[in-house]
């Protein structure tokens, strides 16, 4: 099958501009005749249904939380990018969109960056004018600041808590469509199947998780945006609610799940303390800005840091990479500080960590400063730590934050599956094998305020819909199949829990497709994993009943598709012998150790196709062009 990316003819600055006006429309009058299902309520999923909503659609949205104010969006710290070059340092849109190629190691789409890089001015200008309290300077004017990958300051922030005040400004948007009446939520919903009708998405399965009925929902579309898929290593910065089952259920119904092996692993979090964590606590990467790292010289040095002198320290990101310093991209920060640590020169009980200080910054800006742009994150940290960072350094490790990887979707943000549609994170299109800081927030606003709004219309208007219910055959058998999933988890009755064994999946994926893999690594994760995945299915204990509220249920269900998803996730990484962003393969590396494509056999995005659980997937390729910026060795020296 060729993958048809859908990418507008013409000049790359006006494809989107030319691709709006060739796209079909559907008239006023006739957008509250067709209704569409969101599922996911973060940043993607609410700026999508209120769009929408405020166009006159029939939007219903499905919140797998209690309240759409819980999506994993409102952990975002460090900021949002955006164009707008207010600092006057030589940003434009052509260097964010460079910026954000280079750094996803040009494994991404350009038409779909560039068009990220275009809209990202019009999203600051949104979220302004919905009141979201981005930090000014003493003027009055929006202030910004530096990100890793980047040499200007294009970063808009909110203190640490952008994504928070961000995604409230989306709910509240939201939320005024609610009460005029074109968007109904959905809450405590959690999507188990798709259901396809003559070759369209036309609805979903879900459940009632307070209730534990199973319901059906017809639409005209579906749009998936439901976040990534970190959890599946157990330990990551992600809510533990936060999950694949909604895409993996969509790519069993024949959606293609495109680079699972993208995963990023973020620089700045606080180190793991033992084994009774269930999640791992992201510091934002803004703290680099001010926070220098560094690890002893000597290995096994255990002295505390105020002891050891300056002479005696490894700053090491300034040292190797002196153009970019702390400011590189978070896979080349990351690699290093698991460089370091396997040297000897790790720091604090477990040797897994390096330290993040801030005593020059203090003494350079003064105690105030420093509070004023960081004293939530500071007090996050001395919360969890008990250590008091304006006294002592932090201790930060890398872990599983983000997913590059996602459903498959062209320059439309539509699957391969006609009518469905997938947004933010769920995605895979822009940010290659590597994600630069503050552009998550970035492309789900993207996708749900600017984008999804005319291609939406363009599928609609160019389609035709016959006539179904929910008491077709179709949702039937979806419903049947979902039944007999949850009957099967409950009737196990093992001795093992989910959290037990999902653990062990994580640990399996963390040391052998984590920050660094090889062909040894791989091929033994792919048979561990069966061998899990048939032992959960043995000895799983799931009690409790399914017609109630079953957080046990719910939680077995999401490690049952993380023990499917997991075999294409480790298979993608074996497939690709190259080093790429995130991605880094032994086996391919420079001679001073750092990652090495091989533009010449990889330069594509892998989608695969299922062909049952346990069953090697088809791989298709979609071949990735570069007309305007040429791939090169990445260099941050």
């Amino acid at each position: 099958m060729t993958l048809d990316s859908k990418t507008p003819s013409g000049p790359l600055a006006e494809k989107w501009d030319r691709h709006r006006f060739e796209s079909r429309l559907v008239n006023p009058a006739n957008r509250r005749k067709f209704s569409v299902i969101v599922v996911g309520t973060g940043l993607a999923g609410a700026s999508a249904a209120s769009s929408l909503g405020e166009l006159g659609y029939n939007v219903r949205s499905f919140c797998i939380h209690d309240s759409p104010r819980r999506a994993h969006s409102i952990a975002a710290q460090g900021g949002i990018n955006a164009a707008k070059n207010y600092q006057n340092d030589g940003d434009s849109i052509q260097r964010l969109f460079y910026d954000t190629i280079k750094g996803g190691d040009y494994r991404s789409r350009e038409a779909n960056v560039f068009r990220l890089a275009q809209l990202s001015v019009n999203i600051i200008d949104q979220c302004v004018a919905q009141g979201v309290p981005f930090a000014r300077e003493y003027g009055g004017l929006l202030d910004n600041r530096s990100f890793g990958g980047a040499q200007v300051s294009r970063t808009f922030y909110a203190r640490g808590q952008t994504g928070q005040q961000l995604l409230l400004g989306a709910y509240q948007s939201m939320m005024r469509q609610a009460e005029k009446g074109t968007v109904r939520i959905f809450p405590n919903r959690e999507m188990l199947d798709l259901v396809i009708v003559n070759g369209q998405a036309r609805g979903i399965v879900c459940r009632n998780l307070t209730t534990g009925e199973l319901e059906r929902h017809v639409a005209h579309a579906v749009l998936l945006c439901t976040g990534g898929y970190g959890t599946a290593y157990y330990l990551s910065t992600n809510a533990v609610n936060s999950n694949v089952t909604a895409a993996w259920r969509a790519h069993k119904r024949g959606a293609f799940f495109a680079n699972p092996c993208y995963t990023q692993i973020h620089p700045t979090c606080i180190p793991l303390s033992g084994t009774h964590q269930s999640k791992l606590t992201l510091m934002s990467e803004s703290l680099r800005n001010d926070g220098r790292v560094w690890v002893p010289k000597k290995a096994g040095d255990t002295r505390p840091p105020q002891q050891i002198p300056d002479g005696e320290r490894d700053y090491y990101l300034e040292r190797k990479y002196p153009s970019f310093g702390n400011l590189v991209p978070r896979d080349v920060a990351s690699r290093n500080a698991k460089v370091v640590c396997d040297e000897g020169r790790g720091v604090g009980d477990s040797g897994l960590a390096v330290y993040l200080d801030f005593t020059d910054a203090i003494k350079r800006l003064g105690r105030d400063v420093i509070r004023m742009r960081y004293s939530n994150l500071f007090d996050m940290y001395k919360k969890i730590t008990d250590e008091d960072p304006y006294q002592v350094p932090m201790r930060i490790y890398p872990a599983i934050h983000y997913t590059m990887g996602g459903l498959w979707v062209d320059y439309n943000l539509m699957s391969n599956l006609p009518g469905l549609h997938v947004l933010g994170e769920a995605n895979f299109s822009d940010h290659g094998a590597n994600r630069l800081g503050a552009s998550a927030l970035m492309q789900g606003l993207c996708d749900g305020y600017f984008v999804i709004p005319y291609t939406l219309a363009h599928y609609i208007a160019g389609s035709t819909f016959p006539a179904i219910s929910a008491d077709d055959d179709a949702f039937k058998e979806a419903q049947s199949a979902v039944q007999a999933r949850i009957d099967t988890l409950l009737a196990v009755k093992g001795t093992e829990t989910p959290r037990q064994l999902h653990r062990r999946l994580g640990q399996l994926l963390w040391d052998n497709v984590g920050m660094s893999r090889n062909e040894r690594s791989l091929r033994h994760a792919l048979e561990e994993i069966p061998r899990l995945r048939d032992e959960f299915w043995q000895n799983v204990s799931v009690p409790g009943e399914p017609n109630n509220l079953n957080k046990n249920l719910e939680y077995a269900g999401r490690v049952a598709d993380y023990l499917e998803f997991a075999e294409v996730l480790t298979l993608d990484a074996l497939h690709r012998k190259e080093s790429c962003g995130g991605h880094f393969r032994e086996e391919s590396q420079t001679s001073e150790g750092e990652a090495r494509r091989d533009d010449a056999n990889f330069s594509y995005v892998a989608a695969w196709e299922f062909k049952g659980v346990g069953r090697e997937p088809a791989l298709h390729k979609e071949p990735l062009e570069f007309e305007y910026v040429h791939p090169s060795q990445r260099s941050y020296k």
